[in-house]
Order: C-alpha cells, then structure tokens, then sequence
C-alpha cells in the first residue's frame, strides 16, 4: 500500500439532508414535519414542563406538606478563621468589610459568622447572627458580637449567646 492508496474511510462525512426541495428528491411536501399542529411551523419550541395538552405532571398531584421558600432569611457565611487571617488586631468587622476583602460575592444577604477555626485577635463584629461556637471564641479573644437586626445597625451588643431572642 501506498500513501496515495489511503482514502477517507467510508461513511465518516455523510452528506446533510436538504428538506423541503420538492417532490422529486423524496423528502418535500411536509419536509418531515408530518400534517398541521404547532411542530409542524417554523419557530416553534417546546418549554421543558410542556406535555402536548394532557394535564401537565405538577399538576396531576395533591399539594401537601410546608416549603419555607417564601420564609426562610438566607446569609453570607463566614468562619472566624477566615476572618482572623486577613484582618488587623482593633478592626472592626462588618458586611461591607467583608466584600472589601472578598470574603463575600455582594452585600445583598446579611452575614453570619461561624466558629469554625481559631481566632487570637481582639476583633468587633457587627453581623445578622452569630453561632454559639463563634460568639465564645470571639469574646474569649476579648473581642465583641453586635448584632444588627434588619437593615438597622448596632441593635443589640451580645454578651453571650443565651442573651439573645
């Protein structure tokens, strides 16, 4: 064999079907699309729920059951270790702070601090709520917790975690 003899392996580039061209080429007419009804015009797309007029799936079952969707406060979680490594001794700790320093996206959610690692410094934090494990360690860092309620700053000032409601 030589390398003139080598040719393109059958059937690997298949030509496209071209619709609609008339009778003679065996696919004009309805070009594939079948007889009338909305698959058969151009433009036409099917939302992902549609079931071609029977009662779609959501529907044919009872609702039972409760969805906190419409209830439940969403936040910006971050860890008090996290915090510790990129902020100075004497800082004050808030939402905007952390966007500043890229520990969150936006400040669209409140924030919650966590307890998870370990913290020496003596920070204030200012945040929507605070885990138990977090409040200790930063109180025993002789930092302080504020807590902000809302969109209103510096409501409550936590001594410990039992003090709040």
């Amino acid at each position: 064999m030589m390398i003139h003899d080598i040719t393109a392996k059958a059937g690997a580039n298949k030509k496209r079907k071209r619709v609609g061209r008339g009778e003679g080429s065996g696919i004009g007419g309805t070009s594939t699309r079948g007889h009338n009804g909305a698959k058969s015009r151009a433009g036409w797309t099917s939302r992902p729920s549609y079931e071609g007029g029977q009662t779609p799936f959501a529907r044919r079952f009872p609702k039972r059951g409760f969805k906190n969707t419409g209830f439940r406060t969403d936040y910006y979680v971050v860890n008090v270790s996290q915090i510790a490594e990129v902020v100075d001794e004497g800082t004050t700790v808030d939402l905007a702070l952390c966007v500043k320093l890229g520990l969150v996206k936006n400040s669209k959610l409140q924030l919650k601090i966590l307890g998870h690692g370990d913290i020496a410094k003596k920070l204030k934090f200012v945040a929507g709520k605070f885990s138990e494990t977090a409040t200790t360690k930063i109180e025993a860092a002789g930092g302080f917790c504020t807590l902000v309620v809302g969109r209103t700053p510096f409501v409550k000032t936590l001594k410990s975690a039992k003090t709040v409601k």
